[in-house]
C-alpha cells in the first residue's frame, strides 16, 4: 500500500516527528511526506484556486482524500476502514482551503471540528495514519 500525503508549505514543521510515525508505519505501508509550494501564491487573488491547481496533477491516480473544515467527522476505527485501497493520497491545503471543484476530486473528511492550523492537522493526520494501519493489522498501538 501506498500513501502520499501533499500539503502546501513553505517551511515544513514537526519534521522529526513526522519522521518518526512515517518510519513506525513502514512495516504496513510505505507513506510519503510531499511537500509542495508555488510562488504564484503569493501573487495571487484566489488561493483556493491555486493549492487546487498546485495539487491537480497529484489526484489522477489513486484515492483521493482532501482534508477540509466542512469534511466527514469520524473516529478511527471509522478512518481506517478508508484504507483499503493500494494507493490513498491524503490533501492538506493552506490557510485558504479548497475550491469546490477540487473538494469533488476526492472524499472530503475533518480532523476535528476543531480550527487548526495546516500544520498541526499535518501531524495528527500523521498520527492518525499510522493508528489506522495498526488498526487494520491488529497491532496493539491503537488499543
Amino acid at each position: 500500500m501506498q500513501i502520499n500525503v501533499y500539503s502546501i508549505e513553505k517551511k515544513e514543521d514537526f519534521k522529526k516527528e513526522i519522521e518518526e510515525f512515517i518510519k513506525k508505519s513502514r512495516p504496513f505501508a510505505d507513506v510519503k511526506n510531499i511537500t509542495l509550494y508555488s510562488k504564484n501564491l503569493s501573487k495571487t487573488n484566489s488561493p483556493q484556486k491555486e493549492y487546487s491547481n498546485i495539487f491537480e496533477k497529484y489526484t489522477k491516480d489513486g484515492f483521493n482524500i482532501i482534508l477540509t473544515p466542512d469534511g466527514k467527522l469520524m473516529d478511527s476505527t471509522e478512518f481506517s476502514k478508508l484504507f483499503e485501497y493500494p494507493k490513498i493520497n491524503f490533501f492538506i491545503g493552506g490557510a485558504w482551503g479548497f475550491d469546490e471543484d477540487f473538494k469533488k476530486k476526492g472524499i472530503n473528511i475533518s480532523l476535528t471540528p476543531l480550527t487548526l492550523s495546516h500544520k498541526i492537522a499535518k501531524i495528527v493526520l500523521f498520527e492518525q495514519i499510522y493508528r489506522a494501519l495498526t488498526i487494520k493489522n491488529n497491532h496493539p498501538y491503537h488499543k
